[in-house]
């Protein structure tokens, strides 16, 4: 009878299944088969063992059994979309993450940003999304961002140098209402921004922004004054950066700039402005300086490379007074006149929270380095760049005085240092400073000397960077004392490439490097142009470097090259 039972079941079951079955198929199916038992048959089974419930008992099974489903479709479809990302991903060299996508610098195609937009809906939890550096994406940023209301928990979007054109900024502009929650806004190096595309971009922008960059985008001075009329709507702003963007304070519009200065009242929660290479006229100053007294909040300031505002800083100088929180004020390459930089040191004393100031490639800054050390709180000074700066004996000695607190020191391009290196090596305040730039300063192998013993010390264990660079005439027993003194553990990147036009062999110093390379465990950057190298020397070299990931820059091995040609 049973087997009669089993036959009937086997023959029949196909065409009348109840909905008990297939919910006892799915059961079948998910459990594993340690863990299945043999099911009865309810017709062997009296009543009471039989276990068969009322009809509403049923029915309620039935109607759970249907959720369970649905919901086990759904997981099922989750997962199979968070494989194609992770396969997505994985050919182009990067890991899975759900709630950031860095794919910066992969070489995206059109066809690729077609994929990844089919797949933004599997990624509902992503808050970052970095797409820069990838330039055959322009021209079809749409079929991306029609898709970017998946990912309406976006906080992070950057697009830089992605060769955006007009339309692909104004497709950028009509997506922002589908991410509501947007922080931070990064188009620089699209020069598609600027020229009227930015009116249809920051019209939509979110409140909640709170970075918006906008780097060598060639905004114009009416960009600048769309850019001011947005201001007042983003409340939470904390940094704005139109950097290297030439006319915008220049043309017949330059009263653009006028207005975004003024407008910049209204963005009271600014902590950082940046006007680098900006096209900035002394007059520029009277308009920027009327806001600054409202930006409580500012910490940084950058005004450089701007060489309109030669001799009249004094415009800006009373308004600095009142930023009492600024920690970094940039005006570098400025073309500082020696009434400027009294200007400037006249109100640093004011600055009582900076610890950054750079006034470097400003040639008259050698003749005040004294007043000016003398007028900045020294204890809490970090940064204090003073490369190309035509420093003489006597403002070389008044910046050692700077020395012993300063994280970052360069004086790169001021050939008073050779030969007086060991006064500022002797200033300095052991396990302190981490970046020391020396480039063309005509260091002696003397000087080199001095540097190898200050290492021995444990002066420089805290050291990451140092650019000795641009110094041939240090001698071999220089460089060989260098690498042979130790304590440079903490190294990162060293540069001691020689100028385009020289040329000499490092053959005499290469032991001394290759015996170091093990104890300089967190190097990442070895630059030595124009230095000729054996291939003997070369091959140890890779030896050694062999598994590490170190950038090594060396000139081509054109005598291997000379030697392949003719295979070729």
């Amino acid at each position: 009878m049973e087997a009669a039972d089993g036959q009937r079941g086997r023959d029949g079951g196909s065409q009348r299944r109840s909905p008990l079955d297939l919910i006892m198929s799915q059961i079948r199916r998910k459990r594993t088969a340690s863990d299945r038992k043999p099911l009865r048959r309810f017709l062997s089974q009296t009543p009471d063992q039989s276990g068969i419930p009322e009809d509403g008992e049923m029915e309620s099974r039935e109607e759970r059994g249907k959720s369970s489903g649905v919901a086990e479709a759904a997981d099922g479809e989750q997962d199979v979309g968070w494989g194609r990302v992770c396969v997505f991903l994985q050919r182009l060299g990067k890991k899975a993450d759900s709630r950031s996508l860095g794919l910066a610098h992969c070489d995206l195609t059109a066809t690729d940003l077609l994929e990844l937009a089919t797949l933004l809906q599997c990624l509902p939890q992503l808050e970052e999304m970095d797409l820069s550096w990838n330039e055959l994406i322009g021209g079809c940023l749409e079929a991306l961002t029609s898709h970017l209301h998946h990912v309406g928990g976006l906080r992070t979007l950057r697009l830089c140098s992605c060769r955006l054109t007009p339309g692909d900024v104004t497709a950028a502009g009509e997506a922002l209402s589908s991410v509501p929650f947007l922080e931070v806004l990064d188009l620089s190096w699209n020069c598609s921004v600027g020229g009227g595309g930015l009116q249809g971009l920051l019209g939509k922008v979110p409140p909640q922004l709170r970075e918006l960059r906008l780097e060598a985008c060639q905004l114009t001075a009416a960009d600048a004054a769309v850019l001011g009329g947005t201001l007042p709507a983003l409340p939470r702003l904390c940094v704005l950066d139109v950097s290297c963007n030439p006319r915008l304070a220049q043309g017949p519009d330059a009263g653009g700039f006028t207005e975004l200065a003024a407008a910049l009242a209204h963005a009271t929660a600014l902590t950082a402005l940046r006007f680098q290479a900006c096209g900035l006229t002394t007059d520029c100053l009277d308009a920027l300086g009327g806001s600054l007294r409202r930006l409580q909040s500012l910490r940084e300031l950058d005004l450089s490379c701007n060489k309109g505002l030669s001799g009249g800083l004094n415009r800006l100088t009373p308004h600095l007074s009142h930023l009492t929180h600024l920690e970094s004020l940039d005006l570098h390459l400025s073309c500082l006149t020696h009434a400027d930089l009294e200007a400037l040191i006249q109100v640093l004393p004011s600055l009582t929270a900076l610890t950054e100031l750079d006034v470097s490639s400003n040639k008259e800054v050698g003749t005040v380095v004294h007043p000016l050390v003398s007028a900045l709180p020294l204890t809490q000074m970090r940064r204090l760049p003073l490369n190309s700066c035509s420093l003489s004996e006597e403002s070389y000695t008044a910046l050692a005085l700077a020395v012993p607190y300063l994280r970052s020191v360069d004086v790169s391009w001021c050939k008073v240092v050779g030969g007086r290196l060991a006064l500022l090596l002797d200033a300095l305040q052991p396990s302190v400073i981490q970046e020391l730039r020396l480039s063309s300063c005509e260091l002696t192998t003397e000087d080199l000397r001095h540097l190898a013993s200050v290492c021995r010390r444990g002066c420089l264990s805290s050291l990451r960077l140092l650019d000795l660079s641009y110094n041939g005439s240090v001698g071999d027993e220089g460089w060989a004392a260098l690498f042979a003194a130790g304590g440079l553990g903490s190294l990162e990147e060293v540069d001691l490439s020689l100028r385009p036009s020289s040329s000499a062999s490092c053959s005499a110093w290469m032991p001394a490097l290759l015996c170091a390379l093990p104890r300089l465990s967190a190097l990442t950057r070895l630059s030595a142009q124009r230095w000729t190298i054996g291939s003997q020397d070369r091959q140890q070299l890779n030896h050694c470097l062999r598994k590490r990931s170190v950038l090594v820059e060396w000139d081509p091995d054109t005598s291997r090259k000379h030697q392949e040609s003719p295979e070729e």
